[in-house]
């Protein structure tokens, strides 16, 4: 019961800083997705299942939160959270190197399903002006947040077991 009061009190504050506190700080409309960081280092850490789990929950928050299509938030959440669970077993937990690496993944991965599914989804979608204007900062502030992100994460998990 702990762990769920944990996880669910780290999603809401997340999800209030990154709606309310970020627009205001990144006025270019990139900004750090921080809930993805922390389902991308939840896979990473504890596995599929429970990464699939809480990106279900973070992606939902995030969908009534920002008010655009309802859903797909959860989709790509989703999914970036069983990709890198998937990687759970086969990392080393301890490298300082793997949130930069999957952040990296994670953040392409989730832009292009995005765009994926508003193409499908019938909205005019221009790759390229998006890549410039939106992912690559948003990617740059991504880097930025992962290291943090993910010792957070990886505390939570673990405890006080490693010297992380």
């Amino acid at each position: 019961m702990k762990a769920i009061i944990t996880w669910a009190m780290l999603l809401i504050t997340t999800l209030a800083v990154q709606a309310v506190l970020l627009p205001v700080i990144f006025t270019n409309g990139a900004k750090p997705d921080l809930l993805l960081l922390i389902i991308m280092s939840v896979g990473l850490l504890a596995g599929r299942e429970q990464a699939v789990g809480i990106a279900f929950f973070a992606g939902l928050m995030q969908d009534f939160a920002s008010g655009n299509i309802f859903g797909i938030n959860i989709l790509s959440k989703m999914a970036i959270g069983y990709v890198a669970g998937l990687a759970e077993r086969k990392v080393f937990k301890e490298s300082i190197l793997l949130p930069v690496l999957a952040t990296i993944i994670a953040t392409f991965f989730n832009s292009a399903l995005l765009l994926a599914l508003l193409f499908l989804l019938g909205h005019k979608v221009e790759p390229g002006s998006m890549l410039i204007e939106q992912i690559l900062p948003s990617l740059g502030y991504n880097l930025l947040c992962c290291i943090p992100v993910h010792r957070v994460i990886y505390r939570i998990t673990f405890g006080n077991r490693s010297q992380f």
